[in-house]
């Protein structure tokens, strides 16, 4: 059985069973083309930047060390830190950690 995580945002919520599954959803929804030409990187760096006023600057960086999917986990987890969405449910941790 698949976990689900659910991220509700402006009266919307998104599912995936992957935390770039609903940043592309969020992707799709906010670009006029679908989100088809824009890399996920671009789009967070977009997003990230209209929350430059109420998140750390340290928070905003998207770095090339990252997966797609620890950025894309990150960011719903800003989002949902400070007010701008809410993250439910529990990713599979065994999909995006490694241990150390």
């Amino acid at each position: 059985m698949s976990e689900v995580m659910v991220f509700r945002a402006q009266e919307k919520e998104y599912c995936g069973s992957s935390a770039l599954e609903i940043v592309q959803a969020l992707k799709r929804e906010a670009a006029p083309d679908g989100g088809l030409t824009q890399p996920v990187r671009q789009f967070l760096l977009e997003s990230l930047g209209q929350f430059r006023d109420h998140i750390p600057l340290r928070d905003l960086d998207v770095s090339d060390r990252l997966s797609d999917e620890m950025l894309a986990l990150s960011y719903l987890y800003l989002r949902d830190e400070f007010g701008a969405g809410e993250l439910r449910g529990l990713p599979n941790r065994q999909s995006w950690a490694k241990p150390l």
